[in-house]
């Protein structure tokens, strides 16, 4: 004969059971795979926390841009790469006119990130905003000086500007924002003044024209305001100390703004887990990712619910270019030989 008070103890327990199961997160089957020009440290906890979350493993891959670009396009519907990461709109749209990526049709996404950080037809969003404002010596210029970047062409600037080459897609972006604001030949006619300004033949990356300014080589660069974050709060005092000689001036205030770009991210064409992806996308445009490429990255947060860090925000407000950063992609072919013609090594 049986116990009804033990039946009545198991017929608990396994309600209690079936309540955890149905309110329990529900947890993903299945993985994601990422090719990623970001550096791992740089996104590596983002993805740790993802999985926690999802039960969705991360595979990484991370390598140079026109590594993995290049990898895509030879291994096609045989990548097992669902998510492509790099930095700069230049290089999303190149992913994009290469065939490598996807539409990725998401609420959620066009919620959370403005219109002029994403492509207009979905193939890729942006995750972060970087800035590029002009950089000057505290001890040698007055802010007072500065304007917009067309000014740093102006001859007063002889011999004062460093700058990266030609070759760095950050300068090319530049150049085609300035493309559709002010035209081909405006633009080509600032761009030689600006070499001719320069104190230097362009080399180094914007930590070096920084540290250049630190130096004395220099008055004036432009530089991503993500590298300078990344001086100030570095366990390297040379970064330190020369990052507290360089001020930030926000150029074009009164017209079209600073120029800023982005970081971003597409499903590949080939995608073998697509919802995963598209989930891991979402996931980076939430809050907690975006706090975390606010406070630990130095970039602006692509989501304007987030507010910048503090370093950030020591800086002040600017007025951002309101341009579509795809654009900049666009154009980045005309940028490159316009740049050449100006004689921009």
């Amino acid at each position: 004969m049986s116990n009804p008070s033990k039946s009545r103890t198991l017929l608990s327990t396994l309600c209690g059971l079936l309540i955890t199961l149905l309110t329990a997160p529900a947890l993903a089957d299945g993985e994601v795979n990422i090719y990623s020009a970001r550096k791992e440290d740089l996104i590596k906890p983002l993805l740790d926390d993802f999985s926690k979350q999802t039960g969705i493993t991360v595979n990484l891959v991370t390598g140079k841009e026109a590594e993995l670009l290049q990898r895509l396009q030879s291994e096609g519907i045989n990548s097992p790469a669902d998510l492509l990461l790099t930095s700069d709109a230049g290089r999303l749209a190149a992913a994009h006119h290469a065939g490598v990526l996807q539409t990725t049709p998401s609420k959620l996404l066009e919620k959370n990130i403005p219109a002029a950080y994403r492509d207009p037809e979905g193939y890729w969003y942006g995750l972060s905003v970087r800035a590029r404002p002009i950089l000057y010596a505290k001890d040698r210029v007055k802010p007072a000086e500065l304007s917009t970047y067309e000014d740093l062409a102006a001859s007063r600037w002889k011999g004062k500007i460093c700058m990266r080459s030609s070759d760095s897609i950050y300068n090319q972006s530049l150049v085609a924002g300035m493309i559709v604001h002010h035209g081909e030949a405006k633009t080509e006619t600032w761009a030689k003044g600006l070499v001719a300004n320069f104190a230097r033949s362009p080399k180094g990356g914007d930590r070096d024209q920084i540290k250049a300014i630190a130096a004395g080589e220099c008055d004036l660069t432009l530089a991503n305001t993500y590298y300078l974050g990344g001086m100030i709060s570095s366990s390297d005092k040379t970064e330190q100390e020369a990052a507290a000689q360089v001020g930030v001036f926000w150029p074009d205030a009164k017209t079209t703004g600073v120029h800023v770009n982005v970081s971003g991210a597409g499903v590949t064409a080939h995608a073998k887990n697509r919802d995963n992806a598209v989930r891991l996308l979402e996931f980076l445009a939430g809050d907690q990712a975006q706090h975390w490429y606010a406070s630990v990255n130095n970039e602006y947060p692509v989501n304007p619910a987030i507010p910048p860090s503090a370093t950030l925000k020591a800086w002040g407000e600017f007025k951002a270019d309101t341009l579509n950063v795809a654009k900049l992609g666009e154009l980045n072919a005309d940028a490159v030989k316009l740049m050449d013609r100006a004689g921009w090594k």
